[in-house]
């Protein structure tokens, strides 16, 4: 039996010990996810809440024999979206995203969060995609999940994941290689092959 398993096994036998656990176990990327789609930290903090409520009250309908990263993932990109389109805010509160993005093979973490100005470019760039384009780059880079747990997590194909990663990726590189503060050879380094 899976830790995941184990856990939800003790939730539904009323053991709060266990969504505790849980709880501790998941709020960190949760957070960090809710973070990058709300773009604040109040409503990323509710959003964090109201996934765990909601996880609470279907924990009897999970399938405890899968990972339950995506699917509490999945909670809280649908409430991380409502919370962002509600507050028409598009976030810049990507910096871990950034560092990832910026950061290539030979690149060292130091050297790329000494990069202010890239960092901020980058930033811009990634925070004027599409809703549906920024969720695959955050779900993809940030949260490090595959292609198949973000179609899950986003109720769509595999290949429309793939579309639409793709297409964030063309998008950033075409505003990078635009933006006169950049040398060109950054903007090639956004790829998601």
């Amino acid at each position: 039996m899976t830790e995941d398993a184990e856990l939800v096994a003790r939730i539904r036998s009323n053991d709060l010990a266990a969504f505790e656990e849980l709880y501790h176990k998941y709020k960190r990327p949760l957070f960090h996810t809710a973070l990058a789609i709300a773009g604040d930290h109040g409503a990323a903090e509710e959003v964090l809440q109201d996934c765990f409520v909601r996880a609470y009250g279907a924990v009897d309908r999970v399938d405890a024999t899968i990972p339950l990263s995506p699917w509490l993932h999945r909670i809280v990109v649908n409430l991380a979206c409502n919370a962002a389109t509600r507050n028409r805010q598009w976030p810049l509160a990507l910096d871990t995203l950034i560092d990832r993005l910026v950061a290539g093979p030979a690149a060292s973490p130091e050297s790329a969060a000494q990069d202010g100005e890239l960092r901020e470019i980058l930033g811009e760039a990634v925070a004027a995609l599409s809703l549906k384009h920024r969720l695959v780059i955050i779900l993809y880079y940030y949260q490090g999940f595959s292609l198949q747990e973000i179609a899950y997590i986003l109720t769509c194909p595999v290949g429309t994941v793939k579309s639409r990663l793709n297409r964030a990726c063309v998008a950033l590189r075409h505003s990078l290689g635009a933006d006169r503060r950049l040398k060109g050879e950054v903007a090639y380094a956004v790829s998601w092959k």
